[in-house]
């Protein structure tokens, strides 16, 4: 039985050519370190390194009969490397660029989905504004939309504070009783 280790890498090829599994199971062994930690240490992945590395000897085997190496061994399995770190970072970055694009999209969609939803919404709390009695309305308006303290709607319309309190009580009561219906129909 031959010690494969004592081979050159060009005497090894030469071997893997022929289908030889003892000499691929030295290249394996003499690169696969040196190659994981290369790539390991470009894509900061150590799965993604491992899967990398592993799909290049694959490769190698698969196309044994056909290599060509020009150049050593080493300087091969390199460029490898190399290449296919860059088709994955590659592939991240397209990939990141559409979930972008997608995550942009779907805020897009979300952001206007929400705008229709408050649009309707207010619609609707102005068709149970109109709806109220005159002066509950009046107050409502001025304590709600013009933001007028009680004291001050009591002395501008001349009312007790008790009345405007109690025109806001009906005025809220109502609309919140209304609103609650609008809003379990939308759902």
């Amino acid at each position: 039985m031959r010690d494969y280790r004592k081979f050159n890498d060009e005497q090894l090829l030469s071997f893997l050519r022929e289908g030889n599994h003892a000499a691929f199971t030295e290249i394996y062994n003499r690169y696969w370190k040196k190659m994981f930690e290369i790539a390991a240490r470009k894509i900061n992945d150590l799965d993604e390194a491992e899967e990398i590395v592993q799909s290049i000897f694959v490769s190698l085997w698969q196309r044994k009969t056909e290599l060509r190496i020009k150049g050593s061994l080493n300087a091969y399995l390199a460029v490898c490397i190399k290449y296919r770190v860059i088709k994955l970072l590659d592939k991240k970055r397209h990939e990141q660029k559409y979930r972008d694009s997608l995550d942009s999209r779907i805020l897009t969609d979300a952001s206007t989905e929400d705008w229709l939803s408050f649009l309707e919404l207010k619609d609707k709390l102005a068709e149970l504004v109109a709806v109220l009695p005159d002066k509950c309305q009046l107050v409502y308006k001025m304590s709600r939309e013009r933001g007028m303290p009680q004291k001050e709607i009591a002395t501008t319309l001349n009312i007790a504070e008790k009345t405007v309190e109690a025109h806001l009580g009906k005025a809220l009561k109502t609309l919140k009783a209304g609103l609650n219906h609008f809003l379990t129909t939308l759902l």
